[in-house]
């Protein structure tokens, strides 16, 4: 026997209901052009970055500068100048790398430090540590002048040491005071091995060759005067 058909659902009445259509094409055309003006922004963000480095690089520029620590009064090396490149700024006036042959043998009027800008006015002519006087090179020993403490512009009394068979003494048999040479020291080299260091003095013309003479023997100590303000 046949089951009998389900009698159909009636239509609820009433005015039909359209559904509303949608579709994303709009929403991804509008992401499309935001992802093409931003990369368009980018490109362009890129390109100025580019021209400015390109444009800082041109406007660097090759200059002097040193590469040791060189007091006041000691010649300049060709080893204790270098070339480095700085941006070109007006503020700033150190000499061009052109001219580290020119350098290379004048002396500082005042202490260079490694790393710095070597400026024409540094070289001044003259150190102002008696150019106008002698100039004598004096080897001094471990324990004949002050340990590290001698600078170019001191004042100092160079003495004289009495050789081992000689004792100095005066009229009455009491030890006669030293000789000794006021004198300015211009540079002082690094110590040697042995502790040694060549002292470069300034003294009178009528105490360079005794001086001279008196420092081939080896026989100078160096006592260093009180400075001003100390």
């Amino acid at each position: 026997m046949e089951t009998p058909a389900a009698p159909p659902v009636p239509r609820p009445a009433g005015p039909r209901t359209e559904l509303p259509i949608t579709t994303a094409a709009p929403v991804k055309k509008q992401r499309r052009y935001a992802a093409a003006a931003l990369s368009t922004v980018l490109a362009v963000a890129a390109a100025l970055g580019a021209a400015a480095a390109v444009s800082a690089v041109g406007d660097r520029t090759k200059v002097l500068a040193i590469a040791n620590d060189v007091p006041a009064g000691q010649p300049l090396t060709d080893a204790d100048v270098v070339v480095a490149e700085v941006s070109a700024d007006s503020a700033l006036t150190p000499m061009p790398a052109t001219d580290r042959s020119t350098v290379v043998g004048k002396r500082p009027s005042v202490d260079l430090r490694k790393g710095s800008l070597l400026v024409a006015a540094q070289l001044q002519p003259g150190t102002g540590l008696g150019d106008d006087k002698q100039q004598v090179g004096v080897q001094v020993k471990r324990g004949q002048a002050p340990a590290g403490s001698l600078v170019p512009g001191d004042k100092v009394l160079a003495v004289t040491v009495p050789g081992q068979s000689e004792q100095p003494t005066g009229k009455d048999g009491a030890e006669a005071p030293p000789t000794s040479v006021k004198a300015v020291v211009v540079s002082v080299s690094r110590p040697d091995a042995s502790g040694a260091v060549v002292v470069n003095l300034a003294v009178s013309s009528s105490d360079g060759p005794l001086l001279a003479t008196r420092a081939s023997a080896g026989r100078i100590a160096l006592v260093r005067d009180a400075r001003s303000g100390s």
